[in-house]
């Protein structure tokens, strides 16, 4: 039998679970972009030096290759293109080419979501920056700008008037494929907003999970997360209500089988807002700490739905006690020298993981791909998870 070829779009850190359990199942691995240095490359099969957002060239490789499967597991930038190559050439896919474009463009999503009587805030796309500085008369403050068609919180800005409108336009400008941008309501949320994984199977919302996305206030962007937490504290109605508008939502656009990444909150207006949803495993090793909390193996059911292996029954999430994840992260440039973690919270920490060596230059936080490394902990209480969560002086990382 022939072994089957799994085509992953993107090289960074956060393939290498998704290349362990692609070859766990005996599948020969071919990463794909435009960056030979990256890390997954050094793990997978084969490589293809191709830009992931010329979505043509990798069907011609994808065809040339026969391959049987394609994903863009937490890389943004790949997913409009895996579901092209996927369509083109009769493989699984979450969602349609079609499904797929108006959940990666932001402002076709708040269209859709809107037109189909979802909770959702007021929001304009643009193309043209003097368009959106006439229309700002009739905008309500605070609102949010950032890229339509990019994630990690890249070219994100909060504006709170007018006057600071051009200069985050022209920040979001900088960071967008398609020199398409979006304007839209800022969404204050009670308690936490949630930003995790989530399963489809069989257009079935099996496994539906909420967090508590953190955030570094002092970081150079203050809209990039900084750490999460499970389980969520989000009042269980406005949990119940966001599932079943996200089956509603997954209905609605014909998904079949995926991981997905959804982002959710409750404003403080007492509404559940679903603000993105994207078929993809989350940035920032989301599936990888779910597993550890609750046991499902997220990341390896995505690689079986990839190439039409069978998907184990999924359920929603039991957490084994009170889960944490920390995006290490510096507020200042420089050289990196180590991380210092207080001993007295060693006892909780599952795991850390580093991305940079001593001695290596690392730049501020202003977004997810800025982040040096992760530390994953296991709190038995809630109490002991907020004390340490709510104050993060137990950790430094040090940088000359």
């Amino acid at each position: 039998m022939n072994q089957k070829k799994l085509l992953l779009l993107g090289g960074a850190h956060y393939l290498r679970p998704v290349i362990r359990e692609a070859h766990a199942l005996g599948l020969h691995v071919i990463t794909c972009d435009y960056l030979p240095d990256n890390a997954a490359h050094k793990l997978s099969d084969q490589y293809l030096n191709i830009s992931i957002l010329d979505k043509d060239a990798v069907l011609d490789a994808a065809r040339e290759l026969k391959i049987d499967g394609v994903m863009s597991f937490a890389c943004d930038p790949g997913v409009v293109t895996a579901a092209y190559v996927a369509e083109k050439l009769g493989l699984p896919s979450p969602g349609s080419y079609e499904a797929t474009c108006i959940l990666q463009d932001k402002g076709r999503f708040r269209a859709f979501l809107r037109d189909n009587g979802f909770t959702v805030p007021w929001a304009h796309s643009y193309t043209d920056r003097q368009a959106a500085l006439a229309d700002a008369k009739n905008f309500t403050w605070p609102c949010i700008v950032k890229p339509v068609d990019c994630a990690g919180s890249k070219g994100v800005r909060r504006v709170d008037s007018s006057f600071e409108l051009e200069s985050a336009i022209d920040y979001a400008l900088d960071f967008s494929h398609s020199g398409a941008f979006i304007i839209e309501q800022f969404i204050t949320q009670r308690g936490y907003s949630s930003d995790t994984d989530c399963f489809v199977k069989d257009g079935v919302l099996c496994y539906c999970s909420f967090d508590e996305q953190r955030f570094d206030r002092e970081a150079e962007n203050p809209y990039t997360p900084a750490a999460y937490s499970w389980p969520s504290s989000m009042p269980q109605e406005i949990q119940a209500e966001l599932r079943s508008e996200l089956q509603r939502l997954m209905t609605l656009l014909g998904i079949t089988t995926g991981v997905f990444n959804i982002e959710t909150r409750q404003g403080t207006d007492g509404r559940a807002y679903i603000m993105e949803c994207t078929p993809r495993g989350g940035g920032n090793r989301l599936s990888e700490v779910l597993e550890m909390a609750t046991g499902t193996k997220l990341v390896q059911n995505a690689v079986r739905a990839a190439v039409g292996l069978p998907v184990d029954d999924m359920s929603d999430p039991v957490y084994k006690g009170h889960w944490a994840e920390i995006i290490l992260h510096s507020r200042q440039a420089g050289v990196y020298q180590s991380v210092q973690i207080d001993p007295a919270v060693m006892p909780f920490v599952v795991q850390e993981d580093y991305w940079v060596l001593p001695g290596e230059e690392i730049e501020r936080f202003s977004g997810a791909n800025k982040a040096i490394g992760t530390l994953v902990l296991n709190f038995p209480d809630r109490e002991t998870l907020e004390k340490y969560m709510s104050d993060d002086s137990w950790y430094q990382v040090i940088v000359s």
